[in-house]
This record gives structure tokens, C-alpha cells and sequence, in this order.
């Protein structure tokens, strides 16, 4: 196609059409209202400095994926003041990562490609994040229950997400990104955490979010049952990833 037949995107920033309309937690969205009033405006900020160049989502995406890999990597130092500087690399991280979103969604460059390389590389910076975390203050420490509360965590956090993923296939909806308030919320805990210097705190935080996580998917999928509506029917070939 060319230049001229592409379609451009409209002059100003519209900070409505940028966000999502998710309902997945409502109980989130009504009492730890984090997303609304903390990330998606610090987000907003990023898609405005660069909604007139030429940076892409996918742009913003990588960008979070280092800043994640960055907070992993100095967590790992296992020092009061890494944990808070490991903090706010996560946060603005998290912030990046909410605003290739919005910025691809006020742009009208959504792509399928986007939506799935953000959701790669989010679940290796959550790997990273939450590894630096558990073997920094192991190395702080040498407190073997600490390694094994980070181990439980990473290993809750990755159990909740595998089962957010097969309930959304059971149910036929391919929508990405409805987990990402209960993301912010973590990741600001997490910011608040590592400022107290209780970074045991973040660990013991996340997985219990995890498990929480983890009975209420097991609960709703069971309270689904076998409902047509719920269970849509499979192709002859079965399955397909992607």
C-alpha cells in the first residue's frame, strides 16, 4: 500500500479513545482504583510526548521489557537501596507497558502481531522482576525460607496466569490485556514494598494475590460448568496456537 492510501492518525492525543474499557475485576476497579488514577495517567503522559514522532507501540513495548529486565537485574544486588530503585524501574516499566496500549489504540495501530509480543515479553519481565527479587534478598539474607516464599510466589503468580489464559480459551474470548489491573496493582505494591525496604513484603504480596487468583479462576471455571455458552465447540482438528 502506499503512503498516500495509508490511513492517518487523527491530530491530537484523545486520552478516552486510548484506554480500555475492562470489567474483569470490578472489585478492583472500584476499590484499589490504581490503574484509573495512578498508571494509565503517568501513561498517558509518555503517549503524549511521542504521539506526533515516529514511535511505534512495539517501541514501547521493548522499552518496558528492558526497564523490567533492568529492575530484575538490580534487585539482584540484594541492597536497601536497589530494592527502591529496583521499585521504581518496575513501576515505570509497568507505566510503558500500559502506554503502548494506548498509544497503539489512539493511533488506530492495533495489531494482533502487538498484542502478542507485548504479552511475550510481559511474561518474561514478570519472570525477571520477581527472580531478582527472591535471590537478591536471598542473598541479603541467606535465609532459606526466603528462597523458598520467592519460589512459592513465581510459582503461584505463573499458575494463577496459565489458568486467567485457559479460562479465557474455555470460554472463547480472545480479548488480551483484561489482566492488566490486577497487574498495576501488584507491580504498585511492589513499588511501595521495595520504598519501605520490606522486600520479603513483595513476595509475600504477590503470592498471595496468586493464590487468591488462583481459587477464584478454579471457582468460576467450576461454577461455569458445561453451559454451551461457556464451552464453544472445538473444530475437528482440534485446538491451534498461534
Amino acid at each position: 500500500m502506499a503512503d498516500a492510501d495509508m490511513p492517518s492518525p487523527p491530530e491530537r492525543f484523545d486520552y478516552r479513545k486510548s484506554l480500555k474499557n475492562v470489567r474483569s475485576y470490578p472489585f478492583l476497579h472500584k476499590y484499589f482504583p490504581i490503574d484509573r488514577f495512578f498508571v494509565r495517567p503517568c501513561a498517558s503522559l509518555i503517549v503524549r510526548a511521542v504521539y506526533r514522532t515516529g514511535v511505534t507501540p512495539n517501541h514501547l513495548t521493548l522499552a518496558s521489557f528492558f526497564l523490567a529486565l533492568a529492575a530484575g537485574a538490580v534487585y539482584l544486588m540484594g541492597r536497601p537501596v536497589c530494592y527502591a530503585a529496583g521499585g521504581a524501574l518496575a513501576m515505570l516499566s509497568t507505566v510503558f507497558d500500559n502506554a503502548d496500549g494506548m498509544l497503539a489504540r489512539a493511533k488506530d495501530m492495533t495489531s494482533r502481531y502487538g498484542a502478542f509480543l507485548d504479552l511475550f515479553l510481559d511474561r518474561i519481565a514478570d519472570f525477571a522482576v520477581l527472580a531478582g527479587i527472591t535471590f537478591g534478598v536471598y542473598r541479603a539474607s541467606l535465609d532459606p525460607r526466603i528462597l523458598m516464599l520467592g519460589l512459592m510466589t513465581i510459582g503461584l503468580y505463573f499458575l494463577q496466569v496459565s489458568l486467567y489464559y485457559l479460562a479465557n480459551v474455555y470460554a472463547g474470548n480472545s480479548a488480551n490485556g483484561e489482566g492488566a489491573e490486577a497487574k498495576n496493582l501488584a507491580v504498585f505494591f511492589i513499588l511501595v514494598f521495595s520504598l519501605a525496604g520490606w522486600p520479603a513484603g513483595v513476595l509475600i504480596g504477590v503470592g498471595l494475590m496468586a493464590a487468591a487468583g488462583t481459587v477464584i479462576k478454579l471457582v468460576s471455571f467450576l461454577r461455569q460448568g458445561r453451559e454451551p455458552a461457556a464451552a464453544p465447540a472445538r473444530s475437528p482438528a482440534g485446538p491451534t496456537s498461534s
